[in-house]
């Protein structure tokens, strides 16, 4: 296990750099970022100030080493960059040039603000939205895959297993979509449901806010139907897939229900492949939130990027794609210690 989490570490020690570089690399061929913030009729003069002041007055290669050493935590800063308030450091303020800091991911275009606050603030509601659709996929998912492996090869798992494969290839805009259409719309009278929003909502008589759960439900459902059919999957294949062995015949010579063989003895042995995928439902589900906030006008990360899309602000664009891939980076860390407890011939 320590192998494996010291390779995870040293990977991240070019992965990180390699999403930085990439990033870097698209958004300096896209255009003149000065004239984006100066607007198309500015004159030469603005345009080379806004120029100066960003660096890209400067050579390719110096603004790429410069951006780099804005989004490392340990840096070289210049006096007149200490003196800019851009900087966080970590621990007491460095007096030298060499320091350790929070990454900088630059300013908004837009409204100037620092991009790792934008991304930050934006946060908690992807993660309750991301998280709440996995717990969903789970909860029912590992439930629904022991239900049907235990009665393989009958209707009630043909009909599962159908959902179930259509489910997973049912892109997330499409069931969101359908859902707004159906719940929401044709059938609002009854059911209540908003097409999108926060949350929070104003109470009835105007004074404060109150918690509205209802708001959750279709972008819950849209996010965590995919990862729900995909825990299905796994689950009954991996209970089918031991049911033949040794350890479960002789579960059974002991007596116990078939109850207890399923969820005690063949139930475990799914839990690490399902760990494994974790990771990469995560990013589905990161990704998958790009339409979804958009459909229901959940203010998140997806939803932040896309009004930086079509505003053609680099930085936050840039900012979210570097704060993701760490993000990514430091899931997969987190699943490496999390395997062992989950399967212990893993070993330490």
């Amino acid at each position: 296990m320590r192998r494996r989490l010291g390779a995870q570490l040293l990977a991240g020690l070019w992965i990180l750099p390699g999403i930085v570089s990439v990033v870097f690399l698209i958004f300096s061929l896209l255009g003149d970022p000065a004239r984006l913030v100066a607007g198309q009729r500015s004159d030469l003069a603005t345009l080379e100030a806004i120029r100066q002041e960003l660096g890209l007055d400067q050579p390719l290669y110096r603004q790429y080493l410069g951006y780099l050493n804005d989004v490392s935590p340990l840096g070289w800063l210049s006096a007149e960059q200490k003196a800019s308030g851009n900087y966080r450091y970590l621990g007491p303020r460095s007096t030298g040039s060499v320091v350790l800091k929070l990454p900088y991911l630059g300013r908004s275009f837009q409204n100037r603000r620092p991009v790792a606050a934008l991304y930050f603030e934006r946060l908690p509601a992807t993660a309750l939205l991301a998280g709440l659709s996995l717990l969903l996929a789970v909860a029912i998912g590992i439930p629904m895959g022991v239900w049907a492996a235990r009665r393989a090869n009958t209707w009630v798992d043909r009909v599962l297993s159908v959902g179930a494969t259509l489910g997973v290839s049912a892109p997330s805009f499409f069931v969101g979509i359908l859902l707004v259409a159906t719940f929401a719309v044709a059938l609002y009278p009854y059911t209540g449901l908003p097409t999108g929003g926060y949350i929070r909502r104003l109470a009835a008589d105007g004074s404060h806010y109150r918690l509205a759960p209802v708001y959750l439900l279709l972008p819950v459902l849209t996010l965590g139907l995919r990862p729900l059919s995909l825990v299905f999957q796994l689950t009954r294949a991996g209970i089918l897939s031991v049911m033949p062995s040794d350890y479960i015949r002789t579960a059974r010579a002991k007596g116990l229900s078939e109850t207890e063989v399923y969820w005690r003895h063949a139930l475990p042995n799914t839990l690490g492949p399902i760990a494994t995928s974790v990771s990469g439902w995560l990013a589905s589900l990161l990704a998958g939130t790009f339409f979804v906030e958009t459909i229901f006008d959940w203010p998140g990360i997806g939803k932040l990027t896309v009004d930086a899309l079509y505003s053609s602000d680099y930085p936050v664009i840039a900012g979210v794609c570097v704060a993701t891939g760490a993000l990514f980076w430091l899931i997969n860390l987190a699943l490496n210690l999390l395997y062992p407890l989950l399967d212990p011939r893993i070993g330490s």
